[in-house]
């Protein structure tokens, strides 16, 4: 029997990716700061995108001494031209940033939706439109996209969000059937419920919309349809993104890493 080439071995290749570019978005926090730091740390020059100052300094500061770089840039997603510029380029986009408002849709604020649909949808698309040039000239990319179980499930009451998170699963698909020939791959990574601000918040909207304690609602509505009861760490999340960027998921595009603890199970 042939032994296994020497790069197939497990665990073989640690994750370098030392003079790589990468551009995380919504990264002042959460999952974004989760994957701007796990980055850094592989050795890459991050680029920090987002509208929090205060946070990117905070970060800045904790990213110092790793492997790699984190600069912080200071961006609102609704700017779709200068979303554009700022990925130019990068070897590595990590399309995180995400906004949430939960009403019935007959109460929902259209401009809000428009707004959730050009943060989390249109603001991809452009990122993603200004990082390929880059990419296809240099023969290799990775594109990862934070969506959600709600890119695969729908939610009542989260109309623009699930709108969005749904959007952005066929986005990442098509990008990836154009990025193949050209050594680019993009995915999605899909967690439940994340111990981040964003889902503290919806602690509170949560209780109201269905009229209990919020102590109650993570137990019978956040976890109710997950099979492990409790909420994913941004470290977890950062750590799938990573995989998606090493040299073991050259073969994996246009998929989905879902990290639901079994709610799409049922």
């Amino acid at each position: 029997m042939t032994a296994p080439r020497a790069h197939l071995a497990p665990h073989a290749v640690p994750l370098d990716l030392g003079g790589r570019t990468a551009l995380v978005t919504g990264a002042a926090g959460g999952i974004g700061r989760a994957c701007a730091l796990r980055l850094a740390t592989a050795g890459a020059k991050v680029r920090a995108v987002d509208r929090d100052a205060a946070g990117l300094e905070t970060l800045a500061d904790r990213g110092r001494g790793l492997a790699g770089t984190v600069e912080p840039h200071v961006l609102d997603l609704t700017d779709l031209d200068a979303a554009e510029l700022a990925a130019a380029g990068t070897d590595v986009l990590v399309n995180n940033a995400g906004i949430q408002l939960m009403r019935p849709i007959e109460e929902f604020p259209p401009d809000v939706f428009h707004t959730v649909l050009t943060v989390m949808l249109e603001a991809p698309f452009r990122l993603i439109r200004g990082a390929l040039p880059h990419m296809y000239g240099q023969g290799w990319g990775r594109i990862v996209n934070v969506s959600s179980v709600h890119g695969l499930r729908a939610s009542a009451y989260k109309s623009a969000y699930v709108a969005a998170k749904h959007g952005l699963e066929g986005l990442s698909k098509t990008t990836a059937l154009e990025g193949a020939p050209h050594g680019v791959t993009s995915n999605c990574v899909n967690p439940a419920y994340v111990r981040t601000p964003l889902v503290e918040k919806q602690l509170a909207d949560q209780a109201q919309t269905h009229g209990i304690p919020e102590e109650r609602v993570l137990t019978e509505v956040l976890l109710r349809d997950s099979a492990v009861k409790r909420r994913i760490e941004p470290e977890e999340v950062a750590e799938a993104v990573a995989y998606l960027c090493g040299p073991q998921a050259s073969f994996v595009t246009g998929t989905s890493l879902v990290l639901d603890g079994g709610w799409t199970a049922h």
